[in-house]
């Protein structure tokens, strides 16, 4: 058993953290579903290198879906303004709606387009490598890099957009140039997790954070250990009853976000 679970634990261990992270920042800016339109666009664009019959290891797979979510990335930044009539997540709600279906024609025409779809959406994380690991977890320090220098250019569009405002901030470059990372980030995981574990690794351990601490510090702590639990438990689960990794470690994380809304409840209600 651990020679088979070594590589998938080392991903769930290894890979959330940066998810977390970002999901912090996407929750705080109140756009939750941008997550899993950006990753359904990165899915998209492997739809097309899966059309032209291209390895979906390959640079060019990786260039292909990621152009897709960097348009994504210029479309949200683009509409995030705070004049604008139709609210952002109208956008995001069309974009990801659009590229799903886009991703369902397109593999209309493939031959192993039922299995695709499978693939894009739940994953397969048990059939990780020890090459998509490093690759990934070398391209998350990258990123992870990136938004450690910037830490308080992307804190302040996040959590103080208004004083970001006032102060002259390029606002709607550094929305940009998060989503970019966040582009990034979905198009190196999508391949391996899938779109609904993405989107679940993003939000869930988010919102544990939120719901039992109030600074980022601590809520990203508390994020980072129920992605871990989550992660790994899911892994476990899926592995001794024979169940799709992806759906397994997504409803543990859905049962650990009810058990921390439970004791936040509590919590609060407490004289």
């Amino acid at each position: 058993m651990w020679e088979v679970m070594f590589w998938p634990v080392m991903a769930c261990v290894l890979l959330p953290w940066l998810l977390v992270y970002l999901g912090i920042h996407v929750v705080q800016r109140g756009i939750i579903f941008i997550d899993i339109a950006m990753a359904q666009m990165a899915s998209l664009g492997i739809c097309v290198a899966v059309l032209f019959h291209l390895d979906l290891e390959s640079p060019a797979t990786f260039a292909i879906a990621l152009g897709f979510t960097l348009v994504g990335a210029a479309i949200f930044s683009f509409t995030g303004k705070r004049d604008s009539k139709v609210p952002q997540e109208a956008v995001i709600g069309i974009s990801y709606v659009v590229a799903a279906a886009a991703a369902v024609l397109l593999l209309s025409r493939a031959a192993e387009g039922d299995e695709e779809i499978k693939n894009m959406l739940v994953g397969n994380i048990l059939l990780v490598t020890p090459g998509d690991v490093w690759k990934c977890l070398g391209l998350f320090a990258i990123v992870g890099a990136f938004h450690f220098v910037f830490r308080k250019k992307f804190a302040l569009a996040s959590f103080e957009r208004d004083a970001a405002y006032q102060q002259g901030v390029r606002v709607r470059l550094w929305d940009f140039l998060f989503y970019a990372s966040f582009g990034f980030v979905v198009t190196g995981f999508v391949r391996i997790a899938g779109v609904l574990l993405i989107f679940t690794y993003l939000i869930v351990p988010a919102v544990c954070g939120i719901n039992l601490a109030g600074t980022f510090r601590n809520r990203l702590l508390i994020g980072l250990l129920i992605g871990l639990i989550g992660g790994v438990l899911g892994l476990f689960l899926s592995f001794r009853f024979d169940l799709p990794s992806g759906a397994a470690i997504v409803c543990t994380l859905g049962g650990l976000l009810i058990l921390v809304t439970v004791a936040a409840i509590l919590k609060r209600t407490r004289p």
